[in-house]
């Protein structure tokens, strides 16, 4: 159904050069718009679960990604101002298929450009969407500097603020939650354990793990506070607002952050999953169909799973067909994980008596059920879109 079919794709992120390849591998002929001048690094560390491993040995990339990722063998939970450990998750242990991996973003988008380019995507960059217009016609778009141009399938990988998105079911405003996050990187000797930590505190959780065989440390680190902040990739923050933030934390969180000199801040906002997938010839994928909080990491792995998704569907069927079942297959499973990544959000943050009585159920349950908090959430490792 998709030899000969030219589909064009909006953003050069995971989700779209992922598709792209997808596509282009079951005879599409894609084009991908990128607005920005280069793909270049932004944002910084991915953890990409089981379920979205699947998906990139699915598209033929499975070598390529393990030679520039590495394994993740447990997740630790602990109290960010004593340093004990609440909990200590095992990755490896009981779960089946593909394992966990920490990944650079930069690395990831390399690896998928290339695969796109390598299966006949043509990538033009530089290239600002100013109108998307969907109709009786075909979907057609105006890029800034040229005329309107059509395609016969319109794939909206365009992120947070996306114009298919906008076309499809009218402009929604975001709500702020409340929280913001800071991303930064520190070289490191190269010796880190390959483990996610997350250090957990009143109103307040530090995440950190290794990147590029433990040459790099990635820092995620949340706040609750009643200020807003923009919504945006490439805000910078005083490291001083930072420190004062993590000030009660144990010394060795400390003395990372007192190493970020331009930590990156993003405010934090919720996104309803969007009514409308797909309509009149167009589709929405990824951040633009179903935007999550950092809370569960499933972000990547779901634009991964996305991707594949939409290309099986289309390579199955006309386009009104195909895309009414594309949202059929994905929406209620990420409707379930967005409510999950919320659920954490609220997990990592508590105080007092809530969080004694918490972290004391945490280790009972390590002590005599350790498969079961990890095993609560097979249900999201273990899905396989590719099968």
């Amino acid at each position: 159904m998709l030899e000969g079919r030219k589909v064009t794709v909006l953003g050069a992120g995971v989700a779209g050069l992922a598709v792209a390849r997808a596509l282009a591998l079951r005879g599409a002929e894609v084009t991908v718009l990128e607005q920005a001048p280069e793909i270049r690094e932004v944002g910084a560390g991915l953890q990409i679960s089981p379920n979205g491993v699947r998906v990139i040995e699915a598209l033929g990339l499975g070598a390529a990604f393990e030679a520039g990722s590495q394994p993740a063998e447990a997740v630790e939970l602990l109290d960010g101002e004593t340093g004990g450990c609440v909990v200590r998750l095992d990755l490896g242990r009981g779960r089946p298929g593909a394992g966990f991996r920490f990944v650079h973003r930069a690395d990831l988008i390399d690896l998928l450009a290339e695969g796109a380019r390598d299966a006949g995507v043509a990538l033009r960059l530089s290239q600002r969407v100013e109108a998307v217009t969907l109709g009786a016609h075909p979907p057609r778009l105006r890029v800034e500097g040229r005329e309107e141009v059509g395609c016969d399938v319109l794939v909206g990988a365009d992120g947070l603020h996306s114009r298919v998105r906008a076309a499809l079911n009218g402009a929604v405003a975001p709500f702020f939650t409340g929280q913001v996050a800071w991303r930064a990187t520190l070289p490191e000797t190269g010796d880190l354990p390959p483990v996610a930590r997350v250090y957990m505190g009143a109103g307040r959780h530090l995440v950190t793990y290794p990147l590029r065989g433990g040459r790099l440390r990635n820092i995620v680190a949340v706040e609750e506070r009643s200020r807003w902040a923009e919504e945006s990739w490439s805000l910078t923050d005083d490291p001083l607002t930072l420190r004062v933030a993590f000030e009660r934390f144990v010394p060795e969180v400390r003395g990372w952050l007192d190493r970020i000199e331009r930590p990156n801040l993003w405010g934090l906002f919720r996104h309803p999953v969007a009514a409308r997938w797909q309509g009149q010839g167009a589709a929405i994928l990824g951040d633009a169909a179903h935007p999550t909080l950092p809370f569960l990491a499933q972000g990547a792995n779901m634009a991964l799973e996305d991707g594949w998704v939409l290309a099986d569907c289309l390579s199955r069927a006309g386009p009104d067909v195909a895309l009414a079942a594309y949202q059929a297959r994905r929406e209620a499973r990420v409707r379930r994980i967005v409510e999950a990544a919320n659920a954490n959000a609220r997990n990592y943050h508590l105080s007092g008596l809530r969080r004694d009585i918490a972290h004391a159920g945490l280790r009972l349950a390590a002590r005599f059920v350790p498969d079961a908090m990890l095993g609560r959430f097979d249900w999201v490792y273990g899905h396989d879109v590719t099968a």
